[in-house]
């Protein structure tokens, strides 16, 4: 089974290389072809950035076009783990698929509909407090305070940690027997809380360690917002009598907001789309705690329903895509960008 499993890796390093290989030399002989058409043969002073332009445009081709266009592709097909190699590719297949989603359960009984109110409620809970919480340590660390700097070292550590890493040592403090918070519960007189077992508590496990995991992304981008607001404004409203929340409401959120709606919008992607913290914390594959995004791991990867998983991922960006358009259309957040 060890001569196995480094024979595949090696074959994989090997493909993998093979791969790389390719693309650079796809990206030399491009380079290649446009300085001689526009360089030699045409005499055109924008030849530097066309060559510049083509090394880009030739990865985001192969590492992000391609990629996308063979999954809308596999949409439409019924590929499975039984019709791997023969399966078959039609516009019909790919409205069953579709029609699936929406009808059949996508995990072995959870439905669609549940698993996305579930995920809205997911993502509304933790992008309220990651803002929130941001947003009040941000307005802390702004002001002038002795050892300011390493308040905010220590507040980006769990932001700086690699995410599965803190994931992990998380789900050892949800332990029943063993984890820090039942060990408190237990010594003050309280019944430990089945943290691992219980669906509710489950969902509360990830989102406290999700939400500790996103507020120092928060954080930072808030305070480098206020840091760029000249204190100015704040001088001549006190001047006039503004009171701290007529000034918070007027001046600190306004000149905010082109800063706090990409980052909220960020912050609704990768929440919604987040799959190590409810997968890792979720240990004994409770459907009842699952998301979109596991959900389809699990359609993908365990049940092998690749077509249907294809289809699933296309349902799960348009949901986003329209979120994240009407919430950018309600706060208006970037409209001194495309004015």
């Amino acid at each position: 089974m060890g001569f196995l499993t480094a024979e595949v890796v090696i074959n994989t390093l090997r493909e993998l290389g093979s791969m790389v290989l390719y693309i650079i030399l796809g990206t030399i002989i491009l380079e290649i072809l446009v300085y001689v058409v526009l360089g030699k043969i045409f005499k055109s002073k924008y030849t530097l950035p066309y060559m510049l332009m083509i090394a880009a445009i030739f990865g985001i081709t192969i590492l992000i076009i391609y990629p996308i266009s063979y999954e809308v592709r596999l949409a439409f097909t019924n590929m499975s783990l039984r019709h791997f190699r023969s399966y078959t590719l039609s516009w019909t297949q790919g409205l069953k698929n579709f029609g699936l989603v929406f009808s059949e359960p996508v995990l072995k009984q959870v439905k669609f509909f549940p698993l996305l109110f579930r995920t809205l409620l997911w993502t509304a809970i933790n992008v309220v407090f990651h803002v929130s919480g941001g947003f009040g340590l941000a307005i802390l660390l702004n002001r002038q305070m002795r050892g300011r700097g390493l308040y905010r070292t220590l507040l980006v550590f769990p932001w700086a940690i690699p995410q599965i890493i803190a994931v992990l040592a998380w789900k050892g403090e949800f332990h029943y027997e063993y984890g820090f918070i039942n060990v408190i519960l237990t010594n003050v007189g309280m019944q430990p809380i089945q943290w691992m077992a219980s669906p509710f508590w489950n969902f509360v496990a990830a989102c406290i360690t999700n939400i500790w995991l996103g507020i120092p992304f928060m954080m930072i981008i808030i305070l480098g917002g206020l840091q760029s607001i000249p204190l100015e404004f704040y001088d001549a409203a006190e001047i006039d009598g503004a009171s701290r929340w007529q000034q918070f409401r007027n001046i600190t959120l306004p000149l905010l907001k082109p800063v706090l709606t990409p980052a909220v919008v960020l912050g609704i992607i990768w929440t919604f789309n987040n799959f190590n913290v409810p997968y890792m914390i979720n240990a004994n594959e409770l459907e009842t705690t699952d998301i979109l995004v596991t959900a389809l791991f699990r359609a993908a990867f365990e049940y092998h329903r690749y077509g249907f998983s294809a289809a699933f991922a296309m349902v799960i960006f348009i949901i986003l895509f329209v979120i994240a358009s009407i919430y950018i259309r309600i706060t208006q957040g970037l409209k001194g960008v495309y004015e």
